[in-house]
């Protein structure tokens, strides 16, 4: 989403500015912040003592911090790092511009939650192109799990019109794009209106969306598993454009965090939905999010969190040592907190499972012949990447022009990539 913020922020000043290859070079420099880590949070800070050395030789180049730790820390940032010129909340980028314009004058902060006029703002026709396209289509979160910052940085949940999200995704095609990842913080929870002023969900979305000749692949995330419903799960079955992918974050495997969580899920509930999905989608890619280390996290919890990434067998996932954020209802719980070598010991045995379970999904491709859609160049000279549709990174070399998608074979595969040979 911060990827698709960026790029929505450029188009909005796209009259007026350009963009340049350093920050030396420019006279307005954004940071696009994310909140959900402390340790991305504080990676800002980091970065900061550099483009102070640059504001000491540039007096008049003016800093901009955007994004969720803006609307987090807000005035705070400012005492902590003077050199900022404005923060504006991730609800208020439809201020971007008139914000540059008045740093000519005084220091600003927009940390307002305008939702619905962002969304308005989205509605400007996109200038920023690619076969492969993110689009917000909800922002916000009203599930308030334990650890999670989403719904004080984010606000409620939220969600685009139908047709407003039809007519990005048709623009974005007719200029080439063949593939949309829509995206939300809790993306199947959307419930946006229709031209009749009915409330659709995303099943009924994707159904929508897919009518677009030439739209060729969907994806969605980030999803929560209370709202993985019937319909949407069928549609994975019937669709012939929506990818046999899913990312569902889990979080644990006990019961018990689960409930510390507030995730209002348990175990047997996710694995339920899993077993419907598999039996609609066979080949479906599973992804999910866990987080190691949460307090009162037992090791008998911790074994739980094994038992299920076992029984599952994720094509993808991501996991994390839990981290405190401040104004969590999980940053007051000091009763029997892990320490920092207890969570890299169970963080090190999860992520060696879940690596295991990745190449061995990958290793299924090895000598397939595969549609990819081609990405951009990758590090080596003639090498591009692409994606499948189950999302896997494919890398290839190739010396004539490519195509939108090319036939490749696999020919060897890694726990983060497959490489391949042009067909």
């Amino acid at each position: 989403m911060n990827s698709y913020d960026s790029d929505r922020l450029l188009e909005s000043i796209k009259d007026t500015h350009e963009q340049v290859v350093s920050p030396e070079m420019a006279d307005v420099i954004v940071f696009n912040t994310c909140h959900i880590r402390e340790k991305a949070a504080e990676k800002i800070y980091s970065e900061l003592g550099k483009i102070k050395k640059i504001k000491k030789i540039n007096l008049d180049t003016k800093l901009i911090i955007t994004g969720c730790v803006a609307q987090a820390e807000g005035r705070a940032m400012i005492k902590r790092q003077p050199i900022i010129d404005a923060v504006i909340g991730p609800q208020m980028y439809h201020k971007f511009k008139n914000v540059i314009d008045q740093l000519k004058h005084k220091k600003v902060m927009e940390l307002d939650f305008q939702s619905n006029e962002k969304f308005k703002a989205l509605q400007n026709k996109r200038s920023i192109f690619n076969r492969s396209a993110f689009v917000t289509i909800q922002e916000g979160c009203d599930k308030f799990c334990s650890f999670c910052v989403v719904p004080f940085t984010r606000g409620a949940e939220s969600s685009r019109k139908v047709n407003d999200i039809y007519n990005e995704v048709e623009y974005l095609v007719e200029n080439g794009c063949k593939e949309v990842v829509l995206l939300g913080q809790n993306v199947n929870a959307y419930h946006g209106l229709n031209y009749k002023n009915e409330e659709v969900n995303l099943a009924r979305l994707i159904s929508t969306i897919e009518k677009i000749e030439d739209l060729k692949r969907i994806t969605y995330t980030t999803s929560h598993p209370n709202d993985m419903h019937e319909e949407l799960i069928q549609l994975h079955g019937s669709s012939d454009k929506l990818n046999p992918y899913l990312h569902l974050p889990v979080q644990s495997g006990s019961d018990k965090i689960l409930k510390l969580m507030n995730r209002k899920y348990n175990k047997k509930l996710y694995l339920q939905i899993i077993d419907k999905l598999r039996k609609k989608c066979p080949d479906i890619a599973l992804s999910s999010d866990f987080i190691v280390g949460y307090p009162e996290e037992t090791k008998k919890d911790f074994q739980e969190t094994i038992k299920l990434i076992k029984e599952v067998e994720f094509a993808q996932a991501y996991s994390f040592k839990y981290s405190s954020r401040l104004g969590t209802k999980s940053s007051r719980n000091n009763s029997n907190n892990i320490c920092d070598q207890e969570k890299n010991e169970r963080l090190q045995k999860l992520q060696e499972i879940l690596n295991h379970q990745q190449k061995s999904y990958n290793n299924k491709f090895l000598l397939k012949n595969l549609k990819v859609l081609v990405k951009g160049k990758a590090k080596k000279k003639n090498q591009y990447r692409g994606i499948t549709k189950w999302m896997q990174v494919v890398n290839f070399e190739i010396s004539r022009e490519v195509n939108s998608f090319e036939n490749i074979k696999i020919i060897k595969s890694s726990n983060n990539s497959l490489l391949g040979e042009v067909q």
